[in-house]
């Protein structure tokens, strides 16, 4: 499994959301609405999910191994900080 493709929607609002991610697995896959959330402990993924009967979240699409979800997170983690340092850049050529 290769992720293709990363797009990184960043979210202007104050709070703990941070961006909503779409990637593409193989060119054949897009899993959307993955969301980048800054916790106690640093930024991390969250899931697409939806709100159940019984009140809990529960994700609608999700990594079956620690691995897998490590490897995900990585790679857009590193291309929400990519998205970052471009926003950046422009402001730095006008100093």
């Amino acid at each position: 499994m290769q992720i293709t493709d990363v797009r990184v929607r960043k979210v202007a609002k104050e709070g703990k959301l941070k961006a909503v991610v779409s990637i593409t697995i193989d060119e054949e896959f897009v899993v959307h609405d993955i969301k980048v959330i800054e916790g106690e402990k640093g930024l991390f993924i969250a899931m697409p999910s939806k709100k159940s009967l019984d009140g809990e979240y529960r994700d609608i699409a999700h990594p079956i191994n620690s691995g897998t979800r490590e490897r995900i997170q990585t790679t857009i983690l590193k291309k929400y900080e990519q998205s970052l340092a471009e926003e950046d850049e422009p402001a730095a050529e006008e100093a």
